[in-house]
């Protein structure tokens, strides 16, 4: 078994490489065939030598079904072996830690020694939903605009209270006295030796860096939406790093939005689809992802065309060797220990191709687990 936070270089990729899902919905498909999708991908990453296939935690978007990571990755791990699976992330504040620990608890024994917790502190939704999801920040009809609602976006204040719970309930170790020390996360510890998902810390900012530096975790960083914050985040998580049990040194993985396909033009077609969903969800009207033919016939205004515009600027998209150059020149300024990559399009299809076409591009193994066809 691998290491279960430092991954292996195979090919000539020069740090792992592994995929972040979001499960995307195109136009004219629906969440099962996203879901079989998700599947494939997971078949076709472990059979080319991806270190970790993530899924997202994300909800009321039309164009995203992985509202439920762990029901997924438990899906994933009956129709693969090898590869590492994990949430990338699981939003802690939606959730009680008890149910996350018994939830992981329940995939690391589905999975023994394959599987990842990886915790963000945002809602992954919007303000309403996220008072939705959480019963003591339910709103009253009517009362958008609230401060109920605003303070339902700001929540996470509290984040490191609640990781510290978590860790707590995976180790089976509140102190004599506590008033959950009698409280047990079952699949857990109390059943017997076992091993424990790693906890990892997610962000986008500032936050997160510096509190997985100083209880020395692994840190993700989602490079793919907030690119000018990675390299002051990587430095602020390095520079607070603190040497733990988990590791003796800062293990810095970020998330790279890349596509590739067989011609640079079809690969900018390809990305279109996912910047239109982009620009759609930013303003208020999430849907699912649009096909190619859509994303070129629609009416762009200047502005935004402009976001547009800067949003594929982060996305390395061309041939498979465009997209290694671009990877390469990532991971050597942001001095990344794991790139993460996550391929938005339309179609299942050209996602998965993009992920061996990638593979090929820095000459990782094919192996011998057999991928199946999408339905």
């Amino acid at each position: 078994m691998s290491d279960p936070v430092r991954g292996t270089v195979r090919g000539t990729a020069p740090v792992p490489l592994s995929v972040l899902d979001l499960v995307t919905v195109g136009s004219g498909r629906t969440a099962s065939q996203a879901l079989a999708t998700s599947v494939e991908i997971s078949r076709l990453a472990e059979r080319r030598g991806y270190h970790r296939h993530w899924v997202a935690e994300h909800h009321s978007m039309p164009g995203v079904a992985s509202s439920s990571p762990a029901v997924i990755l438990a899906h994933l791990a009956a129709h693969t072996e090898r590869i590492r699976l994990g949430s990338g992330g699981v939003m802690l504040p939606n959730h009680a830690p008890l149910v996350i620990a018994e939830q992981f608890g329940t995939l690391e024994a589905l999975a023994p020694g394959r599987v990842d917790l990886g915790l963000g502190r945002a809602p992954g939704t919007d303000g309403a939903t996220a008072a939705a999801l959480r019963r003591t920040e339910r709103l009253n009809e009517g009362a958008l605009g609230s401060p109920l609602l605003e303070r339902s976006r700001e929540l996470g204040e509290d984040f490191p209270e609640q990781l510290a719970e978590l860790i707590r309930f995976l180790d089976d170790d509140f102190p004599d006295g506590h008033p959950y020390a009698r409280i047990h996360a079952v699949p857990g510890p109390v059943q017997g030796p076992a091993g424990r998902p790693p906890v990892w810390l997610l962000g986008s900012s500032g936050f997160s860096a510096r509190l997985a530096g100083l209880l020395g975790l692994p840190f993700a960083f989602a490079h793919h939406f907030s690119a000018r914050n990675t390299v002051p985040a990587l430095d602020l998580y390095r520079d607070s790093f603190r040497p733990s049990a988990v590791l003796d040194a800062p293990y810095a993985l970020i998330g790279v939005s890349a596509l590739a396909n067989d011609g640079e033009k079809e690969a900018r077609r390809q990305v279109l689809t996912g910047a239109l969903s982009m620009l759609r969800l930013r303003t208020g009207r999430p849907g699912l992802i649009p096909t190619p033919e859509e994303a070129e016939a629609y009416a762009f205004s200047a502005a935004e065309r402009e976001f547009v515009d800067s949003w594929l600027g982060n996305v390395i998209h061309g041939t498979a060797d465009e997209v290694r150059t671009g990877l390469d020149e990532l991971q050597k300024r942001t001095g990344a220990d794991e790139l993460m990559i996550t391929a938005n399009a339309h179609g299942g299809d050209v996602r998965l191709r993009s992920y061996e076409l990638i593979a090929n591009a820095y000459g990782l193994p094919d192996g011998e687990v057999p991928a199946a066809r999408l339905p």
